[in-house]
């Protein structure tokens, strides 16, 4: 049961291979899109299943 919900900045800046500055932007941006629907959402971190619906192409999976 230590399957993730959730990714951090430093798990999304470690799948695409990109700075932890621009994982917190990607965070951000989803962040306001999933608010924008009415969802909450808490800051630097977002659900994995969407991270995997909205994210296109080979993200490398992290392990939990």
């Amino acid at each position: 049961m230590n399957e993730k919900i959730y990714y951090s900045a430093e798990d999304i800046a470690k799948m695409l291979g990109v700075s932890m500055g621009k994982s917190y932007k990607i965070l951000r941006e989803m962040n306001k899109d999933l608010a924008s629907k009415g969802f909450l959402t808490i800051a630097g971190k977002i659900p994995v299943e969407y991270f995997k619906e909205k994210w296109y192409g080979g993200a490398k999976e992290v392990s939990a």
